[in-house]
């Protein structure tokens, strides 16, 4: 790959100290923002895709080994999201202590560090306190991920960059659908085990490999924003990092819809598998390939919303993701009436579900930073980033404990999915009050 740099280069001194006296790079065949797209994709993979959607594949075998509920299932989801709650709080303090980039590599230490230790809990209780910590190192891992993103991406690139970034959760969804069954079945009766060591293990090399690479604003590399039309500075900081009215109240239409989307998608992710195995009598193996699926409509899901929010309008992403949700959330329902019509298959529902669930599945988080980032700027993307996101979380922390409950009552998960497609529905109501902000 042919790099040009500058020799003798000026001191500029809107360069940090260190930086201004190194060779800087002002004509690239690859800018240094794309590296961070291709290290964001690794991190998402390793903070979202392994430490969260990889739990409901693991989670009937692990379930069986430690007798839980399926209450006590949802309250394993539910650690998590308390974990990731607590971290959201915390999230621009240790960004502002550490920068970005070190607070993005602790994060992934602790999910590395507790999935390795998850693979020898003996009992439930430990289980829970571990993917509680899990849960910590993802709120840190993501929300500092998400503020790099803004920093090296001007808005008109903004919601695509995001997009390609999340597009990592797809990749940790297909290689726990294919790879953790693989595995569970290889060493049963304790697979469940060997799947949470290799999955922290993989998680800690993407730890070394974002210390080794992610650089927390272009100017550490003397280089403008991509998107910022050939302007080599990155703008100015505001002097400030305080919200006004205006902001606070953006931020909480925001954060309401974002906490649909998040009580709603990670009943999905928790409980899908759960579904295909217990109530249509799938194999581990079959139904984890089922999910892989959903891993790869993910992959698309990210830069398709995030280029329609980039060309129309936030609103108008947010608006198409929350359709498509609705409708996969209904067909996931749909499955238990078609159990007695014997003309349709009674899987045909769900394949038509995770098409539609795995190309709208990063969709809300992308548009979601990206808006964020075009309302209060880089340098307060990460304190916006996590207001809004501690909603999420609290979306996350009920939707998966309700929905546990309501299993246990009904005996199937018909009732979750369809208050899921509800909600959601409810979601893309709040949306059309956005501002439309063309981009």
């Amino acid at each position: 790959m042919e790099i040009r740099h500058r020799r003798n280069a000026m001191p500029d001194k809107d360069i940090p100290p260190g930086a201004a006296t190194r060779n800087v790079d002002t004509a690239a065949s690859l800018h240094y923002g794309y590296v961070i797209v291709a290290v964001g994709v690794l991190v998402m993979f390793a903070c979202l895709g392994l430490a969260r959607f990889s739990l409901g594949v693991l989670l009937p075998s692990m379930s069986e080994a430690l007798g839980m509920s399926y209450a006590q299932r949802g309250y394993l989801g539910t650690g998590y999201f308390i974990g990731y709650l607590a971290m959201v709080a915390w999230a621009p303090l240790l960004a502002k202590k550490l920068g970005n980039r070190l607070a993005l590599v602790t994060g992934l230490g602790f999910i590395g560090a507790s999935m390795v230790l998850l693979g020898i809990a003996g009992s439930y209780v430990p289980a829970l306190a571990l993917y509680t910590v899990t849960g910590v190192g993802s709120g840190a891992a993501n929300i500092a991920m998400m503020a790099l993103v803004a920093n090296w991406f001007a808005p008109s690139a903004r919601g695509t960059a995001t997009g390609a970034v999340i597009a990592g959760n797809g990749m940790g969804i297909i290689l726990s659908g294919i790879l953790v069954p693989a595995v569970v079945a290889a060493f049963a009766p304790h697979g469940w085990r060997w799947g949470w060591i290799v999955l922290g293990g993989l998680a800690l090399a993407v730890c070394t490999a974002a210390g080794l690479l992610l650089r927390n604003s272009p100017q550490e590399k003397g280089l403008a924003m991509i998107g910022s039309e050939g302007r080599r500075k990155a703008p100015p900081q505001p002097a400030t990092i305080r919200l006004d009215r205006d902001e606070k109240r953006f931020l909480v239409h925001l954060g309401v819809i974002y906490a649909l989307f998040g009580a709603t998608y990670i009943i999905y992710g928790t409980f899908f598998v759960t579904t295909l195995v217990d109530e249509l009598g799938l194999g581990g193996e079959a139904a984890g390939r089922f999910w892989s699926w959903v891993g790869f409509f993910s992959l698309f899901s990210g830069p398709l919303f995030g280029k329609i929010s980039d060309a129309f309008s936030r609103r108008a992403g947010l608006l198409a993701a929350f359709g498509v949700q609705t409708c996969a959330y209904l067909l996931a329902g749909f499955h238990s009436t078609v159990h007695t019509m014997g003309h349709i298959p009674e899987l045909v529902p769900l394949y038509g579900s995770v098409v539609l669930f795995g190309l709208a599945a990063w969709a809300i988080p992308t548009v979601m930073t990206a808006a964020v980032a075009d309302r209060l700027g880089p340098a307060r993307t990460a304190l916006g980033f996590s207001f809004i996101t501690f909603f999420f979380a609290v979306g996350q922390v009920i939707g998966p404990t309700a929905a546990g409950a309501m299993a246990d009552v009904t005996g199937s998960f018909t009732m979750a999915y369809a208050l899921s497609a509800v909600l959601t529905a409810t979601g893309a109501c709040l949306a059309t009050r956005l501002p439309v902000r063309r981009k």
